[in-house]
């Protein structure tokens, strides 16, 4: 490619994955943050779920992707899914020649700072528990702290079919929750990123004294600073009719799209069907 005709570093857009519409969280924060940035967004809607799969298989698919994101120039790459982080990221951080960033580190920091009786409750897809990267984040910032995890794998599908408010996903919820509410967690990660979407839900169950940490929010944070750390933030208002912001996924185009449109109000116009494996 010639480099006459890149776009300087800090215009560059930054790429954005997920197995699927959870990612659309981060996406989200991204845009309320640092509302100069464009993004290119990939959502692996062929695949998804990624939490009940082999290490492998889910670092192959993120190499993919970021193949993929790396063809559009970006000048970051934030892994907005958790089992992704869990599983490809120490790979993806040694391969690429730009920042990666994923969704764990945020989400243990914060975590680590809000607790105050040093019970963190981690609830994520099978693969991420079965990491212990959370366990392992959170004892390197806060040695004593007792790390309580569970699996709740039916959360991404009744998140990926938009019920989120349904009483099917409040019952589940309870009795996911229960152990964790009997374990006196005061802090609870939400450690995945569909999971923010039924966050009502979640807290209502927990209760008041349960602080929720979303990672969402905190890696928009962590993405920012480190933007500006590198001197990659984009200063400039993009202008009138630029495309600011792209959607991929891998299937399911319109569906995505009508799903992207009830979480983002900045309207998505698109989301273009990309075959990953040619990556």
């Amino acid at each position: 490619m010639n480099e006459d005709k890149l776009e300087p570093l800090e215009k560059r857009p930054i790429g954005v994955f997920d197995s699927g519409v959870g990612g659309l969280t981060v996406a989200k924060e991204i845009m309320r943050q640092i509302p100069n940035e464009s993004i290119i967004y990939f959502g692996d809607t062929a695949r998804v779920p990624y939490g009940s799969k082999s290490k492998e298989t889910v670092t192959r698919f993120s190499r993919q992707i970021v193949r993929f994101l790396q063809a559009h120039d970006v000048k970051t790459i934030v892994v907005a899914c958790n089992t992704a982080s869990a599983y490809a990221l120490e790979e993806l951080e040694n391969e690429c020649d730009i920042p990666v960033i994923g969704v764990v580190k945020p989400g243990a920091k914060a975590a680590a700072e809000v607790t105050r009786n040093g019970r963190i409750g981690v609830i994520a897809t099978e693969a991420t528990i079965g990491s212990k990267i959370y366990n392992q984040y959170i004892k390197e910032l806060t040695p004593d702290a007792m790390i309580y995890g569970k699996a709740c794998p039916l959360f991404v599908p009744l998140v990926e079919e938009g019920l989120w408010q349904d009483p099917v996903t409040e019952e589940i919820a309870r009795r996911y929750l229960m152990e964790l509410i009997d374990c006196d967690i005061d802090t609870l990660i939400l450690g995945c990123t569909h999971y923010p979407l039924i966050r009502s839900t979640l807290g209502r169950i927990m209760g008041n004294n349960v602080t929720l940490v979303n990672p969402a929010y905190e890696t928009a944070r962590e993405l920012r600073q480190m933007l500006e750390r590198k001197g990659l933030l984009n200063r400039e208002t993009p202008g009138l009719g630029a495309n600011q912001y792209q959607f991929y996924v891998s299937d399911a185009a319109e569906k995505f799209k009508q799903f992207a449109n009830s979480i983002i109000k900045y309207g998505i116009l698109s989301a273009k069907l990309v075959n990953i494996e040619d990556y």
